[in-house]
């Protein structure tokens, strides 16, 4: 396994496994499968209403809790300062862990300026070992980050082949800040499982267009939480570390940019607020 070492020295497996849309009642099953396989950053989070799926099977693998990164994040309807706070806890009771290695806000949606400032003080009491953001684009991210007296150590965003995020990852660089994709695969869009270069370069190395796609990230510095519910797929989804791509296969595949996110609601500020309001409404009638 390769790690990555964020701005607090804490060490993070650089290759994990994901568990968003895992309902609850496979989360477990699938959770320990990936164990299996050797994965030991696990990538959950309150929204994915899988967190105890999650607890139950790290429990019952027989592996010790610091042998494992766990990675949760905050609802935007847990948004402020106390309903953040109080929301960590409920997320390491379900998780069954007294801390998580790595807590982020979910998307840059309602108050999450008081959420950090619960996230800080979860930091400084020892209830998560490094803290960061998802899905937060460069303009936010710099506002954020200048806000924090904790400076957010990673920031979790949809990368893939197809969007780069050069310009996010830059400024990442420039401030110690770790780059963490979501939907590796590009969700299969874009003929993303039959592109011709991911294909040909595959096939060099007996390797599958996932796994190039997924070395393509590694070698540039990105931490991987690639999602399957089958064994097989996340033996394949590990198996990434034996070969490297070389200059030009590097360079070959950063022309696949498109610098265009596939989930386009995903970045627009104005959805975000009416995704809040939407919560925020369905909340008096539930």
């Amino acid at each position: 396994m390769e790690y990555a070492t964020l701005s607090n020295g804490v060490k993070m497996p650089m290759l994990g496994f994901g568990v968003y849309q895992i309902p609850p009642e496979d989360c477990e099953r699938c959770v320990l499968d990936a164990i299996k396989v050797g994965n030991r950053l696990i990538d959950t989070a309150q929204y994915y209403n899988n967190e105890a799926a999650v607890g139950n099977a790290i429990q019952k693998s027989g592996i010790l809790r610091e042998d494992f990164f766990i990675v949760t994040k905050v609802w935007f309807t847990n948004d402020g300062y106390k309903k953040t706070k109080a929301s960590i806890d409920e997320s390491l009771a379900k998780l069954k862990t007294s801390y998580v290695d790595l807590l982020l806000i979910h998307k840059p949606v309602g108050d999450y300026y008081g959420s950090y400032r619960a996230m800080e003080d979860a930091y400084r009491e020892g209830k998560a070992r490094a803290i960061g953001v998802s899905s937060f684009n460069p303009k936010l991210f710099k506002k954020l980050y200048d806000f924090a007296e904790i400076k957010p150590m990673v920031n979790q965003v949809e990368t893939h082949v197809f969007f780069q995020q050069k310009e996010l990852h830059e400024l990442m660089n420039r401030l110690g800040v770790k780059h963490m994709s979501w939907a590796p695969f590009a969700e299969g869009e874009n003929g993303f499982f039959r592109n011709p270069l991911l294909t040909s370069i595959g096939k060099k190395y007996g390797k599958s267009v996932a796994q190039v796609a997924l070395r393509f990230m590694l070698q540039s510095d990105i931490i991987l939480i690639p999602k399957s519910t089958h064994i097989e797929r996340m033996e394949q989804n590990f198996d990434v570390f034996d070969f490297e791509l070389s200059d030009e296969e590097m360079k070959s595949i950063e022309m696949l940019d498109r610098d265009k996110s596939i989930f386009g609601a995903e970045y627009n500020p104005i959805m975000g607020k009416a995704l809040y309001f939407l919560s925020e409404l369905r909340k008096k009638f539930v």
